[in-house]
């Protein structure tokens, strides 16, 4: 007799049409008058440091995370935040307390 297994198979499932966890497939949302194009990444899709403007944390490499920028703007404007912040946005300001000599990625 084989052991049961207590973890799904599969990994990460994209939700239907209704969700928006589809990975890779970007979408619109409204926020501060300005529509912006927001994109989901797999933790296997991130392979580098960010810092989140959210929270001021590092995003660490493998680790799925929001990527969002203004429609009509530019690559450098994308921002890389991690879920919970991009969907706490409106409820937090933005309180950074970096210090001078901190890396900016």
């Amino acid at each position: 007799m084989s052991p049961r297994r207590n973890r799904q198979r599969g990994g990460a499932k994209p939700i239907d049409r209704t969700g928006s966890e589809r990975y890779g497939l970007e979408r619109t949302e409204e926020w501060r008058g300005e529509d912006w194009v927001v994109r989901q990444v797999a933790g296997g899709g991130a392979a580098k440091h960010y810092r989140c403007p959210g929270c001021d944390q590092e995003i660490p490499p493998g680790v799925p995370h929001v990527v969002a920028w203004p429609q009509h703007g530019d690559v450098d404007d994308r921002r890389h935040w991690h879920r919970a912040c991009w969907n706490a946005r409106d409820r937090r300001s933005a309180r950074l307390q970096r210090s001078r000599n901190a890396p900016r990625y």
